[in-house]
C-alpha cells in the first residue's frame, strides 16, 4: 500500500494532490474544522504543508506589515499544531510556500513581512502567471539533503531555477534547522532540519512541475521517506 500523505487544504490543490500521486503516495486533504491536528497525523505517513495565505504576524510577535492583508486564523492555528506537533514525533515533513513559513513559525522562527518593503533591491519573488514561470535562481548549499535530492539534475551547477508567488520570507529562522538554498539577494528559499527522517522546506512551487519533472526528485525523496516511516508503523 502506498504511503498516505496529509495534504493541507487551500485553493490551488489540484498539482499539490496531483505531485503526491505521480510519486507513488496516498494524498489526504487535511481541513480546518473537519479534523483535529493529533487525530490528522494518527491517519498519515507524512505531511505536505502547502501555500497560501499570510500567517498572522501576530504568531510569531510582530506587528502586522500594512502589505498583510489576507489572512485566516482558523488555518493558521489547524497548520502550526500540525506542524509543531509533526516535528515532535518525526512525521515526515515537506513544506511549500507559505508551508515554509508555517514550519519555521511553528518552532519558533519568524517571517520578513514584505521582501520589497524591507529588502530593497530583492529579485522579484512574485511571478504569478502561468505557475510554473521561472522567476529566479536559487543557490543550493551543498551536501544538504536537498542538494543530494536534486544535484544530479543540477548539470554541474549548484544554482536551480525556480517559480516563485511570494512577498514574505523566513526572517529568523527556527533553531534546528539550517539554510539549504537562498536567492541571489539573501531570501531564503529553502531550509531543512538536519537528523529528522524528513522535514525540508521550500520557498518556490515544486508542485507545478509534476508533468514535466524537474522537481521530481525532491518529491520523490519526500514520498520514499513518507514509505519508510509507514514500513515502520
Amino acid at each position: 500500500m502506498p504511503p498516505v500523505i496529509g495534504v493541507t487544504a487551500c485553493r490551488a490543490l489540484a498539482d499539490y494532490l496531483e505531485s503526491v500521486r505521480r510519486n507513488g503516495g496516498e494524498p489526504r486533504v487535511l481541513t480546518p474544522g473537519e479534523i483535529a491536528p493529533d487525530a490528522a497525523l494518527a491517519g498519515i505517513d507524512g505531511l505536505l504543508l502547502t501555500g497560501g495565505a499570510d500567517v498572522d504576524p501576530a504568531r510569531y510577535g510582530q506587528p502586522r506589515h500594512p502589505s498583510v492583508v489576507d489572512m485566516d486564523a482558523a488555518r493558521d492555528e489547524f497548520e502550526l499544531v500540525l506542524a509543531r506537533r509533526a516535528c515532535e514525533t518525526g512525521v515526515p515533513v515537506l513544506a511549500i510556500c507559505r508551508g515554509m513559513q508555517v514550519l519555521n513559525v511553528a518552532l519558533g522562527g519568524t517571517l520578513v513581512q514584505d521582501i520589497p518593503s524591507e529588502m530593497p533591491g530583492a529579485v522579484t519573488h512574485e511571478v504569478p502567471t502561468p505557475p510554473y514561470a521561472i522567476a529566479h535562481e536559487v543557490w543550493l548549499n551543498k551536501d544538504t539533503r536537498l542538494w543530494q535530492l536534486m544535484h544530479e539534475t543540477l548539470a554541474e551547477s549548484d544554482t536551480c531555477p525556480v517559480n516563485s508567488r511570494h512577498h514574505q520570507a523566513v526572517g529568523r529562522i527556527a533553531a534546528g534547522f539550517e539554510v539549504c538554498a537562498t536567492a541571489p539577494d539573501g531570501v531564503i528559499e529553502a531550509m531543512e532540519r538536519p537528523g529528522a527522517p524528513f522535514c525540508l522546506a521550500v520557498q518556490w512551487h515544486p508542485e507545478n512541475f509534476w508533468r514535466t519533472g524537474e522537481f521530481r526528485p525532491l518529491l520523490e525523496g519526500f514520498v520514499d521517506a513518507c514509505g519508510k516511516e509507514k514500513a515502520t508503523t
